[in-house]
């Protein structure tokens, strides 16, 4: 079984072990329950309704765990029939191919439960809830250290599994902690130098372990109302400098610094500059938006034209940000 990080029905599993099915079968079954479970596993399911740019073909099978042991299940379906293994989380930083993902996607986005700890100032939060919502909740209670996250689209184990970041902040700086499942079954509890982080990435990213839940060391105590009009301010500088009107991923390429990727886009000549239905955005050259009717390979194409016009004027390559999963063609 191989897993490739990314970030349903509710899965509850008994102590009772799965029973094995045939797999041809299971790839050709519309729905799979997998037995002794109410554990849905859905096959040929769209994942342009799972991804912020809305395009992507679909996954041969999907599943939603609602909880840890549904997880361990849905990677025990996979292990015992040596299926490819996708993790997807609010699919925000990712762009899926049109012919879709073979194997069995799991998505983390239904992992949800938070708890604030008066005493410490740290909050446990599962995998699949909101980094924006989880700010906004943590401003209301005058907890600083998450203003700089209101404006990134995404999921707690997608920010935890690439060192998302915003205002000279990132994940790594708050992460006390973040608990790892395995493909066999295990959970750990790593620490963040133990996650190897750096900029925008860590040691997760292509790794085989899934992210669960975090916990991060706020700092309560602070005025609610101050702390929530600097997270709100952060939130209005993202929507006036960057585009939210069309579907996107968010920025597209890491910054190669000293430079700045949208900078070097812009100075290429490339703001608005079309393939297909995707297009360099207007706003923020470092955003690539579904105009309508965009196909996953425009994107990708346009992504490569990008690299290929800054690398030529430049002599800079630049580096994707978005996860590319599935295949994908150059022309």
């Amino acid at each position: 079984m191989k897993i490739s990080q990314a970030v349903g029905n509710a899965c509850t599993v008994p102590a009772s072990n799965v029973a094995t099915q045939d797999s041809n079968r299971a790839r050709e079954s519309k729905i799979i329950y997998l037995p002794g479970t109410n554990c849905e596993i859905k096959s040929q399911a769209l994942l342009s309704a799972y991804t912020s740019y809305q395009v992507g073909g679909a996954a041969e099978l999907y599943v939603a765990p609602r909880d840890v042991e549904g997880l361990q299940a849905s990677l025990k379906y996979a292990k015992e029939r040596d299926l490819r293994v996708t993790t997807l989380g609010a699919g925000s930083n990712l762009l899926v191919s049109d012919r879709g993902i073979s194997g069995l996607v799991i998505a983390t986005r239904h992992l949800r439960y938070k708890y604030f700890d008066h005493q410490t100032g740290q909050i446990t939060v599962a995998a699949g809830e909101s980094i924006p919502s989880l700010a906004l909740e943590a401003a209301k209670l005058g907890w600083q250290g998450l203003e700089w996250a209101v404006g990134i689209p995404g999921s707690v184990g997608g920010a935890v599994v690439m060192n998302a970041g915003a205002h000279n902040s990132c994940i790594a700086d708050i992460l006390v902690s973040a608990q790892v499942l395995s493909p066999d079954g295990t959970l750990e509890t790593l620490t963040p130098e133990e996650l190897g982080y750096a900029y925008r990435t860590s040691l997760l990213q292509g790794s085989d372990r899934v992210v669960t839940q975090a916990t991060l060391q706020l700092q309560p105590g602070f005025d609610p109302a101050l702390v929530t009009a600097t997270t709100k301010q952060h939130r209005q500088h993202r929507l006036s400098t960057q585009p939210y009107n069309y579907p996107s991923c968010g920025s597209v390429f890491r910054n190669p610094k000293p430079y700045a990727a949208g900078w070097l886009i812009e100075q290429s000549g490339l703001k608005g500059y079309q393939i297909g239905g995707a297009q360099v955005a207007n706003l923020h050259a470092n955003f690539i938006v579904n105009r309508g009717g965009a196909k996953a390979n425009d994107i990708f194409r346009l992504i490569r034209h990008i690299q290929q016009e800054v690398q030529e004027r430049w002599s800079i390559l630049l580096e994707p940000e978005v996860k590319m999963l599935g295949e994908f063609q150059a022309a």
